[in-house]
């Protein structure tokens, strides 16, 4: 604000414009009561407001409320234009502040100098920052179940939880992560995903895995599927290394944390002979007999094995931390990202528009804070040009009297 004092019988009155205040800033917030990032696919443009005006008795203007977006837990925020990743979301009520608000510009009263007793001057606010992201969910189940199609893990789920996944006889029946809760008569309670079905060179975007394989990076226990059956024609062992060989190739620390072999479809015919096979192909294979995973035979029809394997997962779970998880891995994404330019202006000609463009973040941030409607305010931006060295750059980059210049939208004749 540009004021002056005008009372009545007060002499000397002087500046008295006050300042702009601050904006508010963009805030990401955990809401645990959130599963989904579907209210984005309709609002993608977020805007906090801006800070009031300042007013004269030098008076301040108010600062704007922050803007707080809710999220769901087990979000990770990716900046869209260099990859990195901003923050990983994942305890209830946890805060990620994506785009900084800019401070309310000064009033007239700070520009007051013996020289300059009266000053017209006062700054626009500054500029609050911009920010593209894009938000990435991935599930936050303390146990996954993972195997190849039709192994028996929707059945698992719905058996063992409230949750009620579609079940069918045919491949990729499960097309989303589902989520249920299992609860113990000790009390102990667990969250349980049941991961769409992986297939060989799911790792490199087979089938559904290479969509859903990112999910199993939090959890903490892995329970393995493996359908014993065998009525597909299919190998249990060979289908127990192939998962496990997409999840290495995903992420090797995943392997590190604790699996339990669930031995599907027991009550069929042909399974308690293929089990006996796979547990001598398992002891065959294996180069180190202490690390070899349980193996808990079950039958989700008859519910033959269920409370025993439950048990067995909520002690895992007592004593396995997921401390590795804490900062997510980007394993899917490359990107090519320069650096933007260190220096604080920079010169070219447009010859389109026959102007000399001034550009870089300090120098724009300059003349959006600068108010062009007083010429002392002009002036003041003149001197900071001149400043930064932009009237001997100009000079040595070819501008001669009465060329135009431009900065952003405004231009200006350059006088030598």
């Amino acid at each position: 604000m540009v004021a002056f004092r005008r009372e009545k019988y007060v002499p000397n009155g002087g500046p008295a414009g006050g300042d702009g205040g601050r904006g508010g800033n963009v805030i990401f917030k955990v809401d645990s009561g959130m599963n989904t990032l579907m209210d984005f696919r309709y609002h993608r443009k977020f805007k906090a407001k801006n800070g009031g005006n300042g007013a004269n008795k030098s008076m301040t203007g108010r600062s704007a409320d922050d803007l707080v977006i809710p999220v769901p837990e087990g979000t990770t925020v990716t900046n869209t234009e260099t990859g990195a990743v901003v923050g990983d979301l994942v305890k209830p009520d946890q805060e990620l502040i994506v785009a900084k608000a800019g401070r309310g510009g000064r009033g007239n009263i700070h520009f007051a100098s013996p020289t300059n007793p009266a000053p017209e001057i006062a700054e626009n606010g500054e500029p609050g920052q911009e920010i593209s992201l894009s938000l990435e969910l991935k599930v936050l189940a303390d146990v996954g179940l993972v195997g190849f199609p039709s192994a028996g893990k929707s059945t698992l789920l719905s058996v063992i939880t409230s949750a009620k996944p579609k079940i069918a006889g045919y491949h990729f029946t499960t097309l989303v992560p589902n989520l249920g809760m299992v609860r113990l008569d000790d009390g102990r309670d667990f969250a349980v995903a049941d991961l769409p079905g992986l297939v060989e060179g799911a790792s490199n975007g087979v089938g559904l895995g290479f969509q859903f394989l990112r999910h199993v990076e939090r959890t903490r226990v892995i329970l393995h599927l493996v359908d014993m059956s065998g009525v597909e024609g299919r190998d249990p062992f060979e289908d127990y290394l192939a998962i496990n060989k997409e999840l290495a190739q995903y992420d090797e620390r995943i392997l590190d944390r604790p699996q339990i072999i669930v031995a599907t479809k027991m009550d069929l015919p042909d399974s308690k002979e293929n089990l006996e096979a796979f547990k001598k192909s398992l002891d065959e294979h294996a180069t180190d007999q202490a690390k070899i995973p349980e193996i808990f035979p079950i039958s989700s029809v008859t519910h033959t094995g269920l409370t025993e394997l439950i048990r067995k997962t909520a002690d895992l779970l007592d004593t396995t931390k997921l401390s590795d998880m804490e900062k997510p891995q980007d394993t899917a994404k490359e990107y090519e990202y320069k650096p933007a330019d260190s220096s604080d202006f920079h010169i070219e000609y447009d010859k389109e528009y026959e102007s000399w463009v001034i550009s870089g973040d300090k120098i724009e941030r300059l003349f959006k804070m600068t108010d062009t409607e007083h010429d002392q305010s002009m002036l003041r931006f003149a001197r900071q040009m001149h400043g930064m060295g932009i009237d001997d750059a100009l000079r040595k980059a070819g501008a001669k009297d009465g060329d135009t210049v431009t900065i952003l939208d405004f231009s200006f004749t350059y006088v030598e």
